[in-house]
């Protein structure tokens, strides 16, 4: 139902991840039985956890060991793995600086033009030691070095932007990018985004979309919906989405995964997106607090070094545990970032869903106050769901 916000102008109320709550049914499962396979073209992965193209996040060695995991890692082909042969002394000094002068120096940073020449290396060290080669460019990079993506034998090609469509209006300068053109003619999967909207998910799945990722500006490290105004809370955001898959799959008998892209930071968050119609989850601050991770600790999105129009931040995130530990446990905290893929086993088998289409028809209630009820000593000591 549309509220009225004044004379002329309605609005439909949409819903954050904080705002909803999972309802058991009838039954319940061991845990052990729940199947979370998630599958992007060719490739399976027994955990539904895409980590974030982010250069916080993300390297040649974040990337294998989550391959090893059973999950999957996107490498930012426009960040600085692709602009500096030996990103180490980079990455320290990202780490090292004060926030006042954090923007400037990412903007001199990352003023390094990217070499296709390791955009190739980087993919190669992947597929050497073993890892799925996810790696992502915006619609400009992907005119630019598609070729160099493919020859260099990568397996999934994440094209993202802030809002990515098909409909998109260029100066008659620029060559856009064709996202139909460029889903026939690659031979690997390309998965398109972001989008939060029926109609935009709908049009990347008929432009051959490998997979939709959904969400614009809940990320930890995102500030885009306050320096553009623009956003659709997670769960009202991905359960539109959802609904155009399952429209497309009617109409075509063709499945594209929804992979909810941002705003997720527990285990609890992944169970409610999956809930909403997501068949998957992309997530940076959470990955970005191991210690294997290349930032140092430190969280930052891919358009904080923005020359013109920075639309993210670096955030302190800290180091809490390994990799393993942050997907699948054993848990050393108690606030729902450890054993990311135990709590989604889990809360499946709470809701008695035994894969993750079962998961994504549970009843979902709007609740408010589903972090807070009860939680006053928790938040007065800040422990648990208080931090």
């Amino acid at each position: 139902m549309d509220i009225a916000i004044g004379r002329g102008k309605t609005a439909r109320r949409a819903y954050g991840i904080d705002e909803i709550a999972l309802v058991p049914g009838v039954r319940t499962l061991d845990p052990s039985l729940a199947d979370t396979r998630i599958r992007i073209g060719e490739i399976e992965r027994e955990i539904p956890i895409i980590a974030s193209a982010m250069d916080g996040v993300v390297d040649v060695r974040m990337a294998v060991l989550l391959s090893e995991l059973g999950a999957m890692g996107v490498l930012n082909l426009e960040g600085i793995q692709t602009r500096y042969a030996d990103p180490e002394p980079i990455l320290d000094r990202i780490a090292s600086v004060g926030k006042s002068e954090f923007v400037g120096l990412m903007q001199e940073l990352y003023a390094e033009p990217i070499k296709p020449e390791l955009i190739q290396q980087r993919i190669k060290e992947i597929k050497e030691r073993g890892g799925i080669a996810a790696v992502s460019l915006t619609p400009a990079g992907a005119v630019k070095y598609r070729e160099d993506v493919t020859s260099a034998g990568a397996d999934l090609l994440f094209v993202q932007a802030t809002v990515v469509s098909t409909a998109h209006l260029s100066p008659e300068s620029t060559i856009p990018l064709d996202l139909v053109q460029l889903c026939q003619e690659l031979p690997i999967p390309v998965v398109l985004g972001n989008c939060v909207t029926y109609e935009v998910a709908l049009n990347l799945m008929k432009a051959g979309a490998a997979a939709v990722l959904v969400g614009i500006g809940p990320g930890a490290a995102c500030t885009s919906r306050g320096v553009l105004g623009v956003g659709v809370p997670q769960a009202t955001a991905v359960a539109d989405c959802a609904a155009a898959r399952d429209d497309f799959e009617r109409e075509t008998d063709k499945y594209i995964p929804v992979i909810a892209d941002g705003g997720i930071v527990t285990g609890g968050d992944i169970c409610k997106c999956i809930a909403c119609g997501a068949d998957a989850v992309m997530i940076g601050s959470p990955i970005a607090r191991a210690a294997e991770a290349p930032g140092r600790g430190y969280h930052w999105g891919m358009a904080t070094p923005s020359p013109v129009l920075p639309r993210g931040t670096r955030i302190n995130v800290g180091t809490t545990g390994t990799i393993a530990e942050i997907l699948t446990g054993p848990a050393k905290l108690d606030d729902g970032t450890h054993n990311l893929l135990g709590a989604l086993k889990t809360s499946m088998g709470t809701l008695g869903a035994k894969n993750m289409k079962e998961m994504q028809q549970v009843e979902v209630v709007i609740a408010p106050s589903l972090l807070t009820e009860g939680k006053v000593y928790q938040k007065a000591q800040q422990l648990g769901m208080g931090k």
